[in-house]
């Protein structure tokens, strides 16, 4: 019996110790950590901007797309009320989600920006959340300061405020080793500011493309002077029309320039042409047709969606009759020279790894005002890379 009392008073002994180091523990915990890139400001904010995003980084969320599950925000789960839910059989997540409630972008004049996510888990705890901050940094401000913070409330939970003891073991690692994740990612996008002040890159979107029907030359390797590529699509469009005119077809869209290398040197590009049996239009005289020039041609406005497979016979010619599937693109309109396009298509293509998409086969333009203007300031030009479904 005595050795019983003794337990008994041991036990309480050991209880209220437990309490009372408990009380003295701190019901809150906030731990930071940082890490620096020398990508864009853009690029770094649309990239933590976007919970689609989160499980390329974020150690705290699984990983497995089969886990997880997207919902509100803007166009892409982007901004305030972007939220991913997730639920893993792994044990160190289970079940919860994270969900932006704050969203400043970067002011565009040297200013950073911040994005805070609530977050709820089967850790113990309640009110987590974590804030990611955006800061200029290094010479000219060319770099990026990211620090991401992470704070949780355990109230009255003594064993949670005991488990806050190693908060920066269970949490704080994966945070630094997110971070570090982050920044090697961050390192394979491109570095163009694709929203930089007074760009004429605008438009940018993910967009469904049809099934077309195209007629393409391989231009081969093409010395980089106006003349030579302008010369060189005036051939090839030249063999293309023939090519229509022995089918009877005609434009449905824009000529397009599909680029295989921009080099220092060199272009090596394709000639495509969509193309849709002619509407009933009586056939046009074959020399006067040869001396029309592109925009006599007249493209459509819009490319047009085919209706199924043609028979065409391109016998003798170097073109190629080639069917392209639906399929999903990064989208965006530009004005100005087509010199300037290489800038564009890897602005285009840093847009698209930002928003979580990663591009596949050959970028290409739909030079909408022909081929001669497109060699002027005011060249219009819609431009696609497709992605991977």
């Amino acid at each position: 019996m005595t050795r019983l009392i003794e337990f008994v008073i041991a036990l309480a002994l050991v209880l209220v110790l437990f309490v009372a180091v408990g009380l003295i523990l701190p019901s809150k915990r906030h731990l930071e950590e940082s890490t620096e890139t020398n990508r864009r400001m853009t690029i770094v904010f649309d990239t933590v901007n976007n919970v689609r995003r989160l499980k390329d980084w974020n150690l705290l969320i699984p990983s497995k797309p089969a886990d997880l599950t997207y919902s509100g925000g803007g166009e892409g789960h982007t901004g305030v009320g972007a939220r991913v839910d997730f639920a893993s059989a792994d044990k160190r997540y289970g079940k919860g989600h994270w969900e932006i409630t704050e969203s400043v972008a970067p002011d565009g004049i040297g200013g950073g920006g911040r994005v805070a996510f609530a977050i709820d888990d089967d850790k113990p705890g309640s009110d987590k959340k974590s804030v990611i901050t955006l800061e200029p940094t290094g010479k000219n401000n060319r770099n990026v300061k990211v620090t991401q913070s992470y704070d949780v409330n355990y109230g009255f939970n003594l064993f949670g405020r005991f488990n806050g003891m190693y908060v920066r073991r269970n949490v704080g690692d994966s945070v630094i080793a997110g971070l570090a994740k982050l920044t090697n990612m961050l390192a394979t996008v491109p570095n163009f500011d694709y929203r930089v002040e007074g760009s004429k890159l605008t438009d940018l979107k993910l967009v469904d493309l049809p099934a077309e029907d195209l007629l393409v030359v391989t231009a081969g390797n093409i010395d980089r002077n106006n003349e030579a590529i302008k010369g060189s699509i005036k051939a090839n469009q030249e063999w293309i029309k023939r090519v229509m005119e022995n089918n009877g077809l005609e434009a449905a869209g824009p000529v397009r320039i599909i680029t295989t290398d921009f080099g220092s040197d060199k272009y090596a590009f394709d000639v495509a042409q969509p193309v849709r049996k002619r509407s009933g239009a009586a056939k046009a005289d074959d020399a006067d047709k040869a001396k029309k020039d592109e925009a006599a041609t007249a493209p459509v406005a819009a490319p047009v969606a085919s209706s199924g497979p043609l028979k065409v016979s391109v016998s003798g010619t170097p073109v190629e009759y080639v069917r392209v599937e639906p399929r999903k693109a990064a989208s965006a309109r530009y004005v100005g020279y087509m010199a300037e396009l290489d800038v564009v298509r890897s602005s285009l293509r840093a847009w698209a790894m930002t928003n979580g998409y990663e591009v596949t086969d050959r970028p290409y333009e739909s030079w909408k005002g022909g081929v001669d203007k497109s060699f002027e300031a005011d060249g219009s030009f819609d431009v696609y890379w497709q992605v991977k479904q």
